[in-house]
C-alpha cells in the first residue's frame, strides 16, 4: 500500500463555486482501501475554463463539477458520455490521454433513489439547472407519469404542494416550504437524503475513476 504522495500519484479533483469536504473524505477514503496511489482535493473556482486548462496542464486525472458549472463544462470537454447527450449537462469528467469525456452520474443516483417509490406519486422537481436536468431524466425513466418543474419564477406553488414527491434540486434549504404530506428529497449534502444521493453518485464516480466497486 502506497503510503506517502510521490511523482506517481495520479490526482483527482472537484470544481465548485464553495469547495467541500465529502467528496475528499468519500474518494480518499475508498482509495485508501484499495491501496490505490491516488489522491482527491476539491477546489473553489470562480472560472470552470480556467479550472479545465489546469486539468489539462496538469494531466489531472478526472474531476466532479457542481452547480452552476454542470452545463458550461458541456462547452470545454473534447466528448460526451449518451448520459450527457440525453441531459445537456455534466457533473463527471474523466482525462483519457488528453482527450476529457464528460459524464452525468447524478443521473444515476437519481434513478436508483427514485427506485424506491414503487407508487409513483406526482414528482415536483424544484430548479431547472443541470442537476435538475439529471434528475427530470431520471423521474421519465423510472416510469414516472406526472413530472413538473418549478423554478425561482413559481417557488411559491411549493407550499400548496401535497402528497406528492419533491426534489430539490437547488442550493436552497426549502425545508421549511414543504408540506409534511410530501416525500422530500432534499440534494443538499447536509441533509439526510443529501447525504445518500452523494454516496450513490460518487459510487460511480469512483467506478469511472478506478474501474473498481465503490467499497462504501
Amino acid at each position: 500500500m502506497n503510503q506517502w504522495i510521490n511523482k506517481d500519484t495520479e490526482v483527482y479533483c472537484s470544481f465548485a463555486e464553495t469547495a467541500g469536504n465529502t467528496g475528499c473524505q468519500m474518494m480518499n477514503t475508498a482509495f485508501h482501501y484499495y491501496g490505490l496511489n491516488k489522491i482527491y482535493k476539491s477546489f473553489s473556482v470562480n472560472s470552470i475554463e480556467d479550472a479545465v486548462k489546469s486539468v489539462r496542464t496538469l494531466n489531472i486525472k478526472g474531476f466532479a463539477v457542481t452547480m452552476p458549472y454542470k452545463v458550461e463544462i458541456l462547452n470545454l470537454v473534447d466528448e460526451f458520455d449518451d448520459s450527457v447527450r440525453e441531459i445537456l449537462a455534466a457533473n463527471t469528467v474523466i482525462n483519457e490521454n488528453g482527450k476529457l469525456k464528460a459524464y452525468n452520474t447524478d443521473s444515476f443516483s437519481a434513478i436508483k433513489y427514485l427506485d424506491m417509490y414503487d407508487n409513483r406519486k406526482d414528482i415536483y422537481i424544484i430548479g431547472n439547472g443541470g442537476y435538475a436536468k439529471a434528475v427530470f431524466q431520471a423521474a421519465c425513466e423510472n416510469r414516472f407519469i406526472n413530472i413538473s418543474t418549478i423554478d425561482r419564477e413559481s417557488f411559491n406553488e411549493i407550499y400548496d404542494i401535497r402528497k406528492s414527491i419533491v426534489y430539490n434540486c437547488t442550493p436552497v434549504d426549502i425545508t421549511k416550504m414543504v408540506h409534511e404530506s410530501n416525500d422530500f428529497i432534499n440534494c443538499l449534502v447536509e441533509s439526510k437524503t443529501g447525504r445518500e444521493l452523494a454516496k450513490l453518485q460518487a459510487s460511480k464516480q469512483f467506478e469511472l475513476y478506478t474501474g473498481l466497486e465503490f467499497p462504501l
